[in-house]
This record gives C-alpha cells, sequence and structure tokens, in this order.
C-alpha cells in the first residue's frame, strides 16, 4: 500500500490518499475495513481490465462514486512504482477518467458535470448555515455548492459540521472569484468522515464549468484554500474537465490481513 499525497509539489501538502493495486478486488467489507483503519479521506483500489484499469475508491465510512485526488494518486503509484509510462483508463462509476504524463506532473480527464439549480427548501437551509450571505447556490449528483461574495468569505468561514453532515450524501462547497487565482473554493463532508478535504478533484468537474461561464473563459486556476491548500490548472473541454496535478509519495507499506 501507498501513500500519496496528490496536488502537490512536495509532501506535507496536497491532500493524501492510500492506493492499493490489485490482482483482483478483496471483499467489499475487508476493503472498507482498511479505509476505515487509514483514516484518510479516500483509499482507492485499482485492478488491471485488459488494457486498462478498474478503479474504486472509499472514504472511511463508504465507497463513493467519483474521486479526483485519489485517481491521480493511482496514476502517481503505477507511474513510479509499476513502470506504466503510456496514458491511463480508468473505468468507474461516473465513466471513464483518463491520466496522461506531463513532464512531472499528471492530466485528469474528468466528465464535466455542469451546475444544477438547488430546491428552495435546501437554499433556505445553506442561507441558515452560510450568514456570509450566499450568491448563487447550485448543486450536482453528489454535492451542494455556493458561491460567496468575496474570498476573504470563504476563506474566514468557519463550518457547523452538525448542520452540515444533515445534508449527507451530499457534501457542501462554498467558493467565490479569487484575488490572485481564478476561484477559490473549500469543501466540507463530515458525513463522509471528512469534515474538511484538503484538495479535491471532483468538486472541480462542477466548478470548472459554472466559472469558465462566469468569467467567459475556458483555462482557469483554482485554489482549493483548505490549511494544507493546494493549486489546480484547470481547462473545460467540451464535456470534459482537464486538471493537472503533481503527486509525491509520502510512505510505503505492508499490511498485514486477517486469516
Amino acid at each position: 500500500m501507498y501513500q500519496v499525497d496528490a496536488f502537490a509539489e512536495r509532501a506535507f501538502q496536497g491532500n493524501p490518499a492510500a492506493v492499493l493495486i490489485l490482482q483482483d478486488w478483496l471483499a467489499d467489507d475487508v476493503m472498507q475495513a482498511i479505509a476505515n483503519e487509514n483514516n484518510l479521506a479516500e483509499t482507492a483500489f485499482a485492478r488491471r481490465n485488459g488494457k486498462g484499469w478498474d478503479l474504486r475508491w472509499f472514504t472511511p465510512v463508504h465507497e463513493v462514486d467519483f474521486c479526483g485526488r485519489a485517481t491521480l494518486a493511482t496514476a502517481h503509484v503505477l507511474a513510479s512504482e509499476h513502470n506504466v509510462a503510456d496514458d491511463m483508463a480508468f473505468a468507474t462509476r461516473v465513466g471513464e477518467l483518463r491520466v496522461s504524463q506531463r513532464q512531472g506532473a499528471y492530466q485528469l480527464d474528468l466528465p464535466c458535470f455542469p451546475p444544477q439549480p438547488v430546491d428552495g427548501e435546501t437554499m433556505l437551509a445553506l442561507r441558515e448555515i452560510l450568514s456570509r450571505h450566499p450568491v448563487v447556490g447550485f448543486r450536482n449528483f453528489e454535492n451542494l455548492f455556493v458561491e460567496l461574495a468575496d474570498e476573504a468569505s470563504v476563506r474566514s468561514f468557519v463550518p457547523d459540521l452538525l448542520r452540515i453532515g444533515a445534508f449527507h450524501p451530499l457534501g457542501l462547497v462554498i467558493t467565490a472569484r479569487g484575488q490572485t487565482h481564478d476561484f477559490v473554493s473549500r469543501y466540507f463532508v463530515p458525513g463522509a468522515g471528512i469534515p474538511e478535504d484538503p484538495v479535491t478533484g471532483s468538486i472541480h468537474a462542477t466548478l470548472v464549468p459554472f466559472w469558465a461561464e462566469k468569467l467567459g473563459k475556458t483555462r482557469l486556476s483554482a485554489f482549493q484554500c483548505s490549511p494544507r491548500g493546494g493549486h489546480l490548472l484547470c481547462d473545460l473541454a467540451g464535456d470534459r474537465v482537464l486538471i493537472l496535478g503533481r503527486a509525491k509519495t509520502f510512505m510505503k507499506a505492508e499490511i498485514y490481513l486477517p486469516e
């Protein structure tokens, strides 16, 4: 098992994820137990599938449908530890995710999930949580999103994790136009055992089309301003979102499963 800091220039930055490359799946309850034992936001499990790979992700609490950072971490392990030099294709619950190597970095090719409207009752609940006067609310299949007035409002927001957890299985993303980046964001998923996610690839599959339309540009510099923080260079390419990031291996471990 490997632990990789994704969207990081060096160790102790970005978002840590665990990666296991398997010959075949372990039992679901065993994979869930490994993720719970790791207590990281995501643990990724991959197995060879013809010329590509099957990929699954688990939080400490449950399996998830979509994860960008653990996909980047998996591609890094395959490239650095398993000598995979070609572009990689991963079969997942949200379709095929592709990763190509770019001079020491990795380009994620993700499906685009354009923002969808939020119903009035949910928006009212969001306004009660966000005292910083939300500008607009929207959602995708797995998260709620709220645009705030400015970057300072995003950075200074103190989450009420109990109330945010009531939206489970949906997480909450707050975002605003950035000062030195096109936009910034933070992401909270307490119902999945993730109080605040340090850097998240998947939310940008919706943030990028939202900000691309708002700013009138398709290449965007994004910063997720968690305490660890992470910079993502993003492109909207039709119905795909491209994200460039680096990764660093922090740990290689041998785990022992119960007999």
